[in-house]
């Protein structure tokens, strides 16, 4: 069922009709005593799920008890995180995921399923996984919140992606992530139908259909007018989702007319700090890039590859392969085996030699970047050239040479029509 609905290209929602129409919703709801509210990390900032957390707290109060960020495998929010994105909630409200140990699994999806939706790229059956409050916190309400934007996992993100992936455990994360890695990732990003999708909507269906959840779906864009909330959708079901990803693809979606031969893209330090996060700049681009391309990432915040010391260790141990070498040393390494996500992140991270990738970070050396499959090239230096601020998204010319800007590769998706089937 459809709480509120409104979204178009040209929208630009402000804060006193997002409170309302968030407030207008949670009448409908009727009188909730116990409410969770799951929204996204400080990776998702711009979705405006933290302001929608706030209008939460403020219309429920001490009903509001709990606020879980769903963590995925990402490191916990600091204080100052906290309190840039959730102005005036209390942070004793917020808990902390722990995606390792804090889990209960509520069913499992045969693998006959499993490799039914992903042609035979996978057979094993997957686990549906969420952090336990959500079955043993008796809640009333459980609002989960966040930005639908094209994803390379699952095509779409958000909807129930929020609960088996952001509230979920190590199992069901890894062998979800591998599945859309082993389908293909250029034939996921941007389609709301996917295997990784129709996985985790069997779980929705089967096992926590019980649970009172209802999704605030929220569609942001960068345009002329800046950075905008075109729609906001809130609602129970499938169908909320579906109108909020049928936005996105018109807003989030760049299909362009030729090829990129070099692009610059940015990443702003409080929100990219490894590659596990700062290689969207990898794959929302990869099928925009002509072959023998160049990508330049402008990392300053760069310090790390994993948001988890184990996935640090790997990635750095592996380095980002080709994708049948990556499945080679899944086949040959049982720690791989064991961490399907790392893998499936590998591949993510590759341009399959088509094109080069230059890392430009603000701490990781010559040697980390190197060591992990990239080139690399120096910050300041790089920026003396393409500086952000003289820079605007889309095509530029820099010294007689043609470049495409990214300020914020998370906000979308880009593609050459031809490549897009």
């Amino acid at each position: 069922m459809l709480y509120f609905e409104k979204g178009s290209p040209a929208l630009a929602l402000g804060g006193e009709e997002l409170k309302k129409a968030v407030f207008e919703a949670f009448d409908k709801l009727g009188p909730k005593k116990k409410v969770l509210a799951i929204p996204p990390d400080f990776t998702r900032y711009h979705s405006r799920a933290g302001e929608l957390t706030q209008y939460a707290y403020e219309y429920y109060g001490d009903r509001l008890t709990d606020i879980l960020p769903a963590l995925g495998t990402h490191f916990p929010m600091t204080d100052a995180e906290i309190g840039r994105m959730f102005p005036g909630v209390p942070r004793s409200l917020f808990r902390v995921h722990n995606w390792r140990d804090e889990v209960v699994t509520v069913g499992v999806v045969p693998g006959g399923y499993v490799k039914e939706v992903s042609e035979g790229a996978v057979d094993y059956d997957w686990p549906a996984q969420v952090n336990r409050l959500l079955v043993e916190g008796g809640y009333d309400l459980i609002l989960s919140l966040g930005q639908v934007v094209p994803h390379e996992v699952i095509g779409m993100a958000s909807y129930n992606k929020n609960i088996f992936v952001g509230t979920g455990g190590a199992e069901g994360i890894n062998k979800s992530h591998f599945v859309g890695a082993a389908y293909g990732m250029e034939r996921i990003m941007g389609r709301a139908k996917t295997p990784v999708r129709l996985l985790l909507n069997y779980a929705s269906t089967h096992f926590t259909a019980h649970l009172p959840l209802v999704y605030l779906q929220t569609v942001v864009s960068q345009g002329d007018d800046g950075l905008q909330m075109r729609g906001l959708f809130i609602g129970d079901d499938f169908e909320c989702f579906e109108k909020a990803a049928r936005l996105s693809i018109e807003v989030n979606f760049r299909m362009l007319d030729r090829e990129m031969k070099k692009v610059v893209v940015y990443l702003d330090p409080e929100e990219f700090r490894s590659t596990w996060l700062g290689n969207k700049s990898i794959y929302r681009t990869r099928m925009a890039i002509a072959d023998g391309g160049e990508l330049i990432v402008l990392a300053p915040g760069l310090h790390r590859f994993g948001e988890d010391p184990t996935i640090d260790r790997l990635i750095r141990k592996y380095g980002y392969l080709h994708t049948p070498q990556v499945l080679d040393c899944v086949k040959r390494n049982e720690d791989l085996q064991n961490n399907l996500g790392v893998a499936a992140h590998l591949i993510h991270g590759t341009s399959e030699g088509r094109f080069r990738i230059t890392y430009c970070p603000g701490s990781l050396t010559r040697g980390e970047i190197e060591g992990a499959g990239f080139h690399y090239a120096d910050l300041e230096e790089t920026l003396s050239r393409y500086h952000p601020g003289k820079l605007t998204d889309g095509w530029n010319v820099v010294n007689g040479e043609e470049v495409y800007y990214i300020s914020n590769p998370a906000l979308g998706l880009w593609a050459y029509k031809e490549r897009f089937k």
